[in-house]
């Protein structure tokens, strides 16, 4: 343990912030050694989502050593006088983080500019692409993760998250960098007041002029509220009502339990409101505004849309809204087979990647227009006749299209739910779920998926597979990923996957099934087809597929 003590004394020589110093300093007297494993035994990794920790003394947690020593390695790889954003988030430590960032960067004879005050991501990265002289853009944010956490997101200069192998690249960057209390630093940057530029760009998307529409919002105590709010106003929208225990900025999260709209019971303050107003539709946020949640009046209450329903709906409305045979709508591997069907059949181009905006926004190839890409994982970038707005998730943006969609469908006497049922109509209900299998021991989700491998299952859920794609050889011309795809009878489909964020081994599970019955496929809101009855049967097959995914990890 005497090099881990080492490393903890360098790290207090170093650490200019004294509440970290003090920390380390009381695990050292107390001769704490399993704490200081945990703190300096390795250290956050910088990859295509940059960093995410929890907050904290040593190089396994984030601090102001840890940023200081990404803004270092990020400058090294970005070109001497270029310009760069900073934004942050309402987090513990978000406003000290990028403030550090900008003074490295201008140490280091770049120019960053850094908002005033907090901002939603989609903001900062629209702001990184709307100028060829930004050369990149930083936002400090841990989108949805606890209140102990944060993060440090980098954008390059196309407003879009790096990707192999700039990841790398800086990470090496990163590794080269000495003390932090030898760098040297700048003052004195421009900063940004506010978000006019996104607001002029989101107010201007063509999503038709229906507005008529009671929305009731909540941004889960993160920073989504004043901009959405001005863009309805911008819009032409009724102005949103507000939840009132989560309107304001709290890095605590007091009212939830886990600050992530899909988590149970982070939308029962906006359910509830919604029910004593008699609002049409509740639509949330998560903390950094990048992710966006909707919900709908339900025989019997309210129930949210899933991430994949909510995708369906907005293609088809942005494909309504826009033109050319050069259209692409792209979505990941592990998001609904259902956007293939609709780009078919509306004549515009397709593409899948891996998982994440990261790959999204590089879908497609020479001669696409992107205007829509989503991810199952309530993340959505809507465009319009010039392409998409932003080149990541943009929750105020989707917020509007669904606010446009459901005010469309409300003036036809129609909701939300029966665009649903059309859709199931027209291309099959497409029925999507997860399982999500948890670990103490990393080494188990290696060896399930070694497993997998060596023995692929004949059958899952009483379907035969008909073919395996193991997508760490690159199969289906994607980059190589650890990911395995079986590809079942009847259209079904399971993708696994080790979570990129958290111990947990993800299998996507969907099945399609035909609506039976006089009037399916007209698409004319017709009541013509049992989707109800084929909704029964399709939670019931995928929780025959669940089983039997479960059975084949062996995970306990």
């Amino acid at each position: 343990m005497s090099d881990l003590r080492e490393q903890a004394a360098e790290w207090l020589a170093q650490d200019p912030d004294p509440e970290t110093r003090a920390e380390v300093q009381a695990l050292l007297d107390a001769g704490d050694d399993r704490a200081l494993a945990d703190r300096f035994g390795a250290r956050l990794e910088f990859g295509t989502a940059g960093l995410r920790g929890e907050l904290g003394a040593g190089p396994n947690r984030m601090n102001r050593v840890t940023v200081m020593r990404a803004a270092a390695g990020l400058a090294a790889r970005l070109p001497r006088g270029g310009r760069v954003i900073v934004g942050f988030d309402a987090r513990h430590g978000s406003r000290r983080f990028a403030q550090d960032t900008a003074a490295v960067l201008a140490g280091a004879g770049l120019r960053p500019e850094v908002f005033a005050e907090p901002v939603p991501t989609p903001v900062l990265a629209h702001f990184t692409r709307a100028f060829e002289d930004v050369v990149a853009g930083v936002m400090v944010t841990a989108s949805h993760n606890p209140p102990r956490d944060n993060g440090y997101k980098v954008y390059w200069g196309d407003g879009a998250q790096i990707v192999p192998p700039q990841d790398a690249e800086i990470s090496a960057a990163i590794d080269a960098v000495g003390r932090v209390d030898r760098l040297p630093l700048g003052e004195g940057w421009p900063v940004h007041d506010d978000a006019s530029l996104y607001l002029d760009a989101v107010a201007g998307l063509d999503i038709g002029d229906a507005r008529d529409i009671q929305v009731v919002y909540t941004p889960l105590h993160g920073v989504g509220r004043d901009v959405l709010l001005r863009a309805f106003a911008r819009a032409g929208f009724p102005e949103p009502v507000v939840v009132p225990e989560q309107a304001e900025p709290d890095p605590d999260f007091p009212t939830v339990a886990f600050p992530n709209p899909e988590e149970p019971g982070a939308l029962d303050l906006a359910l509830a409101l919604a029910a004593e107003r008699g609002a049409d539709l509740v639509i949330a946020n998560d903390p950094d505004a990048d992710r966006c949640s909707v919900a709908v009046p339900a025989p019997g209450g309210w129930r949210a849309l899933t991430g994949d329903e909510i995708g369906g709906l907005l293609a088809e409305h942005v494909l309504r809204h826009t033109s050319g045979d050069d259209r692409l709508v792209a979505t990941t591997i592990v998001s609904s087979s259902l956007l293939g069907a609709i780009a078919a059949a509306h004549g515009v181009r397709f593409a899948e990647s891996l998982t994440g905006f990261k790959w999204i926004m590089k879908a497609g190839g020479p001669g696409d227009r992107l205007v829509f890409g989503y991810e199952e994982a309530i993340g959505y970038s809507v465009g319009d006749g010039r392409g998409v707005l932003v080149n990541d998730k943009d929750g105020i943006g989707a917020a509007l299209a669904v606010a446009a969609l459901a005010a469309e469908a409300k003036r036809d006497g129609r909701t939300l739910p029966d665009l649903l049922d059309d859709q199931a109509r027209r291309y099959g209900l497409h029925a999507t779920s997860q399982l999500s299998v948890r670990v103490e021991d990393l080494s188990l989700i290696a060896g399930a998926m070694a497993r997998l491998r060596a023995d692929p299952p004949a059958e899952l859920g009483g379907r035969a597979v008909e073919s395996f794609d193991d997508l760490s050889r690159g199969d289906g011309g994607l980059p190589p990923t650890d990911g395995l795809r079986f590809r079942l009878a009847g259209g079904a489909r399971v993708v696994v996957r080790p979570s990129g964020t958290e111990p947990k081994l993800k299998c996507y599970l969907e099945v399609v099934l035909p609506i039976e019955g006089d009037g399916a496929g007209d698409g004319a809101g017709g009541t013509g087809g049992d989707v109800e009855a084929a909704r029964t049967r399709a939670a019931a097959e995928l929780e025959a597929l669940r089983d039997g995914m479960s059975a084949a990890l062996a995970l306990g």
